[in-house]
C-alpha cells in the first residue's frame, strides 16, 4: 500500500492519498468504508475520485467524498463527516493528501462526544497534532 493508515478507534481511522491498488488492500484488511476529503485536481498526480469510487464499488466497501481545501473547515464540511461517521459502514477510513484534513473533520466531528486531551491524545499517538482551534471546540476533561 503507497500510503499507511493510521486506525484512531476501532471504528475509525485515516490516511494520506490513495490509489485504486490501496483499495483492494484496504477492504481486505476489514475496512468497509471510505471518505475522501480531498478535492478533485488538487494537484496533477492524485488519482480523480471517479477513479477511487469505481474501485471501491468493486470491492464492496462504501464511498462518500466530502472535499475539503486544505485547512478550510466549513460547518457544511464537518456535518457532513459527522454524517458519514453516523451512517456509514465501519470501519470507515478517512483520506486526503496526508490524513491530516481527515483527521482535522473527525476531531471537529467528536467535539460533542469526546473532550479535548482525549481528542488530542488519539490524533498525536496517530501522528498528528491538532490546530488548537480545533481542540477549543471539544468539552474541558476537568469536571
Amino acid at each position: 500500500m503507497s500510503t499507511p493508515a493510521h486506525r484512531l478507534t476501532p471504528a475509525f481511522g485515516v490516511a494520506g492519498q490513495l490509489d485504486a491498488d490501496d483499495i483492494a488492500a484496504l477492504a481486505a484488511q476489514g475496512w468497509r468504508s471510505l471518505v475522501c476529503n480531498r478535492p478533485d485536481g488538487e494537484t496533477a498526480d492524485q488519482p480523480a475520485s471517479a477513479e477511487l469510487v469505481q474501485a471501491a464499488a468493486r470491492h464492496g466497501l462504501a464511498w462518500r467524498h466530502i472535499p475539503v481545501v486544505s485547512g478550510q473547515w466549513r460547518e457544511a464540511d464537518v456535518a457532513a463527516f459527522a454524517a458519514a461517521l453516523r451512517t456509514l459502514p465501519a470501519p470507515l477510513l478517512a483520506f486526503c493528501r496526508t490524513g491530516t484534513r481527515s483527521i482535522h473533520l473527525w476531531a471537529l466531528a467528536m467535539a460533542g462526544t469526546l473532550d479535548a486531551e482525549s481528542i488530542r491524545r488519539i490524533a498525536a499517538d496517530a501522528g498528528y497534532a491538532l490546530h488548537p482551534a480545533v481542540l477549543h471546540r471539544a468539552p474541558d476533561a476537568s469536571p
